[in-house]
């Protein structure tokens, strides 16, 4: 596979240019040494497409999780703990995790724990490889790396992501780049508060 466009939201290509090179030629690395045609795995049942052979997301996933895992990249939590009062929350959100518990219990609220997931963190990069449903692209931009980001996990999120050209070659349903770009641009330049690296991948 190839890196078909990619786009650097507040510097973040040009921070891992700088303070981690290596990791940006491990994920480089990664996607052209996966070759899409071999998975091309499911056969279509819907009515536009019956019987053609598609790129199959759930394979294509867990060949990339293989290869990340094979070079110590690994999911990585963080949790955290939430109530019903937003000055409480925006005031204890950057506060370990157990004082942010003690400082909603103090105030007579309810604490209610939570977490964010992230499929691959290595020296503080996270990578995210999105073939599902285009509201979940959303997710990753705007409320995963944003989390861990702000709790001090990672300095860039980075979103690989199919191009329009591949998408429309697997069933219905799951984002593209050029749709994520557009929701990146309709935010405006500092939203989210995040640095980002946002990578389309083709054949």
């Amino acid at each position: 596979m190839k890196i078909g466009s990619q786009y650097s939201h507040l510097n973040g290509f040009e921070w891992i240019q700088y303070h981690q090179k290596d990791i940006w030629e491990e994920i480089e690395e990664i996607i052209q040494g996966i070759d899409a045609n071999q998975f091309r795995t499911k056969i279509s049942k819907e009515k536009t497409m019956k019987g053609k052979k598609l790129f199959s997301p759930s394979d294509l996933n867990k060949k990339f999780k293989e290869e990340f895992e094979a070079r110590n990249w690994h999911e990585s939590r963080t949790s955290y703990w939430v109530t019903d009062e937003y000055n409480l929350i925006s005031r204890i959100m950057s506060l370990p995790e157990e004082e942010q518990k003690e400082q909603i219990e103090s105030v007579g609220k309810t604490p209610i724990r939570s977490y964010n997931q992230t499929d691959f963190v290595k020296n503080r990069v996270a990578v995210e490889i999105q073939f599902g449903k285009y509201s979940f692209i959303a997710y990753d931009l705007f409320v995963k790396h944003m989390a861990f980001f702000v709790g001090n996990s990672i300095d860039v999120g980075v979103e690989i992501l199919p191009m329009k050209s591949m998408q429309a070659e697997m069933s219905s349903g799951p984002g593209y780049y050029e749709g994520a770009l557009y929701d990146l641009a309709r935010q405006g330049r500092g939203v989210p508060a995040v640095p980002l690296v946002l990578i389309g991948i083709e054949p």
